[in-house]
């Protein structure tokens, strides 16, 4: 397929864009104290322009000093707008265009002074910032509004400055003119208060503040949301047409369009997970663009070149935003338009390394940037560059889970030998089982593709083939990388011969299928999903939770998305709650402070996994003096992102011996 509608040119303005893919403006974490651009994000964003990406955004920058916490990208200043050089220029030595998107956070400033519509107050509960304390923030002063639409202006002249080609100003997520539009955030009695038109005043004072400080061939764009969800009031996709024929009259050329706001549930579709269907988003789009005639571009989990094309093809938007499609693959352009989409690694939408960090405060200011399942290079992009070896070694794999085969990949890249051995007869490990739940087939598909990408760079592979002593004194390595994962915990209860009792792992790879009304003692991540499964087939299903909270170990957007999916099929769910037996009428349990009984036909356990023992292979390594590394679940069981990272690190390690 050549996608000829995805690799043709738009020209917006004085503006042409090679093609219509757009890497939109991502949180890095790559940003220090002083708010630079740093040559790390540079790099990060100057490989999606040389793999082909035609618009590269810069994460959102903050325009206002006070408003702008550190560890986020800024462009407040003449001399942090300086350091936009070093971004601007690499995306144009990757024969990209640049653009910077304008930001005031509002309450996301935070712990920076926060700016909103009207008085409100931050609840503790929410803001772990506030110390457990709740805030009481003051509506913004004329006086205050009209300095941050000064700040707006001096920041895109600033941009201008630094060498972008276009300004975006996101105006949607609950920031500062979402908070103005809205009328559940917005109660003031002024101008800017009211009506659509009045709520509208701000960011259209803001729109022609820009475009009186960018050149009369610069395109405007905005980042909005085509509705809001969750909230007491919401703006409809009726309002948001009328908004966008406001901005269209101040000077704004292209509508970039989201969904939803970080003010309520309806975050889980401003980033959305595997669990939302692809392309969720474009009908919004192809409404607003029809009722508008503006240029459009539309997000929401267009992650395949196919999807793209026909979206395009079809008249529905002229551009299409594949942020996280280019970071599980910074080729991904390049690959699609040479013919190549069969080596493509495709993100899956389980947003461990892109969202889920940012979940964590002092990540700001840490060394913790954001990442992807599928591609540990992403912020490594020099460092994990693929040089080939003058020291080619041979390493020996064991295991072929998702963090085996990224070990492989890496070192067959570098030009090691690499022998890979996995004892079952099939590669992918338990990320199979991941994808055997329910809107999880991405993840069963990714496993494949790693596979395949082994078997067609030629890296030898040997199924039902378990290493042990004697294979590895057989080979005699270089290194060894022990990658065999982790096998399910079960916990022993009395009276488990009353009735038949399963782990998730064998419901999840159809080895046994439970009938009637199933009791799944484990409520974490893969409890949940295989209560879905077992449900699927048509059986009650009781989730038993000893801790207080279901899926502690899941990803919020997943969660946001998973827990109503589990209420929505009827899983009656129990937290805080002991299992201490098994007898004839089902599961006995412990729940404050009481005995009960929850009755059940069979058991799934689901209580974890713990790394499989490795001492064998540490031990011959050890006798013959081989280097060896212990990754992924062999070494603690844990998420698939830190299996796929560890296998990379090994690579790169045993490339520098």
């Amino acid at each position: 397929m050549k996608y000829e509608t995805l690799f043709s040119p738009l020209t917006v303005r004085g503006l042409t864009l090679k093609n219509r893919v757009v890497v939109s403006a991502m949180g890095s974490l790559m940003i220090k104290k002083d708010r630079k651009v740093t040559k790390q994000l540079a790099d990060y964003l100057g490989a999606r322009a040389a793999g082909g990406a035609g618009l590269i955004y810069s994460p959102c920058a903050g325009v206002h000093d006070e408003s702008c916490p550190e560890g986020m990208l800024a462009i407040c200043s003449d001399e942090i707008g300086e350091s936009h050089r070093l971004l601007t220029e690499a995306v144009h030595a990757g024969g990209g265009k640049c653009a910077v998107q304008l930001w005031q956070g509002s309450a996301v400033a935070l712990p920076a002074k926060v700016l909103e519509p009207s008085d409100t107050v931050l609840q503790a509960c929410f803001y772990p910032q506030l110390g457990g304390k709740d805030m009481h923030i003051p509506g913004m002063t004329r006086d205050e509004i009209k300095e941050v639409v000064e700040c707006y202006g001096k920041a895109a002249a600033r941009a201008v400055k630094a060498g972008y080609d276009m300004v975006e100003i996101h105006c949607a997520h609950g920031y500062l003119p979402h908070m103005f539009l809205n009328p559940c955030m917005n109660r003031r009695t002024d101008e800017y208060g009211g009506s659509l038109e009045n709520r509208a005043r701000f960011a259209i004072e803001v729109f022609q503040s820009v475009r009186e400080n960018i050149p009369e061939d610069m395109p405007l764009s905005i980042r909005i949301a085509s509705m809001d969800d969750g909230l007491a009031q919401n703006l409809s996709i009726e309002d948001m047409i009328e908004f966008s024929r406001m901005a269209q009259k101040a000077g704004v050329d292209i509508l970039n369009i989201s969904r939803g706001n970080s003010l309520s549930d309806s975050l889980r579709i401003n980033t959305p997970p595997v669990d939302i269907p692809k392309g969720f988003n474009v009908e919004n789009a192809a409404r607003i663009r029809r009722e508008t005639g503006m240029i459009t571009a539309v997000a929401g989990r267009i992650n395949t070149p196919e999807l793209a094309e026909e979206i395009l093809e079809n008249g529905k938007v002229d551009l299409v935003v594949m942020a996280r499609a280019n970071l599980a693959d910074a080729e991904f352009c390049n690959k699609a338009k040479e013919g190549r989409a069969d080596e493509i690694i495709y993100c899956i939408g389980c947003c461990q390394g892109c969202f889920d960090p940012h979940m964590v405060p002092e990540n700001l200011l840490n060394d913790h940037h954001i990442t992807c399942l599928r591609n540990p290079a992403l912020g490594k992009e020099k460092e994990y560059a693929f040089v080939k070896t003058a020291h080619p070694k041979t390493v020996l794999v064991a295991g072929g889970g998702m963090g085996g085969m990224e070990a492989a990949y890496r070192l067959h890249m570098l030009g090691h030998k690499v022998i890979l051995c996995e004892k079952s007869g099939v590669l992918g490990g338990q990320f199979i089982l991941a994808g055997e739940a329910p809107r999880k087939q991405e993840f069963k598909q990714a496993a494949a593709d790693c596979a395949n990408r082994l078997y067609r760079i030629g890296v030898e592979v040997r199924l039902n083939a378990a290493v042990d002593a004697a294979l590895i004194e057989e080979i005699h390595p270089d290194c060894v990388i022990i990658a065999i994962g982790a096998e399910p915990i079960t916990i022993k209860l009395s009276g488990m011969d009353k009735k038949p009792v399963y782990s998730s792992h064998d419901v999840l790879a159809h080895k046994v299928i439970p009938q009637g009304h199933v009791g799944i003692i484990g409520g974490g991540l893969v409890g949940l999903e295989t209560s879905e499964f077992v449900a699927e087939y048509g059986n009650k299903v009781t989730v038993i939770e000893m801790q207080e909270e279901l899926a502690a170990d899941l990803g919020y957007l997943r969660k946001l998305c998973m827990l109503p999916a589990i209420e929505k099929a009827g899983i009656e769910t129990m937290v805080g709650t002991r299992c201490k037996a098994i007898d004839d009428d089902g599961i006995i349990a412990e729940k404050d402070g009481r005995e009960i009984t929850i009755p059940c036909d069979s058991v799934i356990m689901s209580v974890g996994s713990k790394a499989r023992p490795c001492e064998e292979l540490k031990d011959v390594c050890d006798r013959l003096g081989i280097k060896y590394y212990i990754i992924g679940d062999a070494l603690q069981a844990r998420r698939a992102l830190n299996a796929t990272a560890e296998g990379a690190a090994a690579a790169y390690e045993i490339n520098k011996l």
